[in-house]
């Protein structure tokens, strides 16, 4: 299967995924707040929606990229360049201003259905421009340019982080009034969520300045 990355890249993408999973974002604070007001069908229902803009994700910059390193590795290059740059700007900005999760836990019902909260997650994630650079500048770190198999590996990747994530995602909706109060009790553990981030960020903008220096 010649789509799969040796066991190191594999090890040290998992790591990196399941912390941005465990991280909290704009989707994180919609399925949680959906499973703490309508119960967890609709949690689940904007967790469906957040993971398929995901997996549109993945193969738009799986494609994208692909087409690109083929035009030409010297914008393939730049891409990865740029990536670099982003990822340091994320791990400043985490550190700047911690994890955004606000939770809505009004007693009001929300009276969308699951279509409509399916929509909502799909909404979140599809048109958050931040996930569009995050999966066009992160993915490629993890594949070498000059591999013939680069798409096939984009892809995967992809999927894999989606995969990857919902044992977590599907665990924390399930227990949602748990771990939302966990979270709301533990400002340390927010911040040293944070640091964790921001390290692993980091780690990679330094592993990519290494490669480019050789």
């Amino acid at each position: 299967m010649d789509f799969l990355p040796d066991t190191t890249v594999l090890l040290a993408f998992s790591a990196a995924a399941i912390t941005l999973t465990l991280t909290p974002g704009p989707d994180m604070t919609l399925f949680l707040s959906r499973a703490l007001i309508q119960g967890r069908r609709a949690g689940f229902a904007a967790l469906a929606g957040a993971s398929t803009g995901l997996v549109i994700h993945t193969l738009l910059a799986a494609y994208g990229l692909s087409a690109l390193l083929a035009a030409s590795t010297t914008a393939f290059r730049f891409v990865t360049i740029a990536g670099a740059i982003y990822l340091v700007w994320l791990a400043v900005q985490t550190l700047r201003h911690g994890s955004a999760l606000t939770l809505e836990t009004a007693d009001r019902k929300v009276s969308a259905g699951l279509t409509r909260t399916w929509a909502t997650g799909l909404g979140i994630n599809l048109l958050n421009p931040k996930i569009v650079l995050f999966f066009v500048t992160f993915l490629p770190q993890f594949v070498d340019a000059h591999d013939a198999n680069a798409r096939s590996q984009l892809v995967f990747l992809g999927l894999y982080f989606v995969a990857l994530s919902l044992p977590f995602t599907v665990t924390m909706i399930a227990l949602a009034e748990k771990f939302s109060a966990a979270l709301k009790r533990s400002p340390r553990a927010m911040r040293a969520m944070d640091w964790t981030f921001a390290g692993i960020m980091g780690g990679f903008a330094l592993r990519i300045a290494a490669t480019l220096a050789r």
